[in-house]
């Protein structure tokens, strides 16, 4: 029987248990992303209306954006030493955005893509005081980026629903 080759210990300079606080955060944050972008992908799919063309588009830019962003999201919880996350059930158990049933009309896929993002923001937003305290700058440039990308697309999508 062949012998199990042992793991080699990681030494970056932030301590197990903060690699772990970390890398479960992530996780969240990977659920909230993954969630968000198949709430995207769907409502891409299945809008209807006189705005259909200008959501379409929009609704493929986004969910595109956040495909790519699921990779470095994983990557970095690899990086720390963890397994990443990557079933539908650790998804809906990680996740702080609820699924959406049916197909809404365009403006509800709006209000729903608006809260999604904000939640997604939030999520990120929450895991900053332990990376400060690991001193973790490639983790706190992967949420300063996804911040920057879901407060600004919620800015945008929220803008289609004023008068």
């Amino acid at each position: 029987m062949a012998k199990k080759a042992k793991t080699p210990m990681i030494d970056i300079g932030i301590s197990n248990d903060e690699r772990k606080q970390i890398a479960d955060g992530l996780s969240a944050l990977l659920a909230d992303s993954y969630t968000l972008y198949l709430m995207t992908h769907n409502f891409h799919w299945n809008v209807t209306g006189p705005q259909f063309n200008s959501l379409h588009q929009m609704f493929m830019t986004q969910y595109t954006e956040q495909w790519n962003a699921l990779d470095t999201i994983a990557e970095r919880i690899r990086a720390l030493g963890y397994p990443a996350p990557g079933t539908y059930k650790e998804f809906v158990k990680l996740a702080s955005i609820e699924e959406v049933e049916g197909v809404p009309k365009a403006d509800d896929m709006v209000r729903h893509l608006v809260a999604a993002q904000e939640a997604t923001a939030r999520t990120a937003r929450k895991l900053f005081p332990i990376v400060d305290a690991a001193n973790d700058q490639p983790t706190a440039d992967l949420l300063t980026q996804r911040m920057d990308v879901h407060e600004k697309t919620a800015w945008m999508l929220r803008s289609m629903l004023e008068d």
